[in-house]
């Protein structure tokens, strides 16, 4: 998943901590960079909890949890959230053939 500011994909990482930061943001899970981070004010436009307003919120499974207060919700999709992330089947395409390495690129 790339970083949702600048597109960054994130490396095979070290042992220990991730420095990328996980948000919610419109209703989907999304990744900050560590550059986005050090720039912008990268919790401005994630999705806040509607208990304790904190940005440290996870999405799985239909739910959103607050990572700082426990509250959780289920994720509102509407017909501009639902669906599947534009270019999804191009990024899957394109991993599967560096891995196996059999797969043409489309034209």
């Amino acid at each position: 998943m790339p970083c949702y500011r600048c597109g960054a994909r994130q490396t095979d990482p070290a042992r220990g901590a991730s420095p990328w930061k996980r948000g919610v943001r419109a209703e989907s899970q999304v990744l900050v960079c560590p550059d986005c981070q050090r720039v912008h004010d990268w919790t401005a436009d994630l999705d806040r909890c509607e208990a304790c307003d904190s940005a440290t919120l996870v999405c799985r499974l239909g739910e959103i949890e607050c990572r700082d207060c426990g509250h959780v919700r289920p994720v509102r999709r509407d017909q501009e959230t639902a669906g599947v992330a534009p270019g999804l089947a191009e990024e899957v395409e394109a991993a599967l053939s560096r891995v196996l390495g059999r797969l043409a690129p489309r034209p």
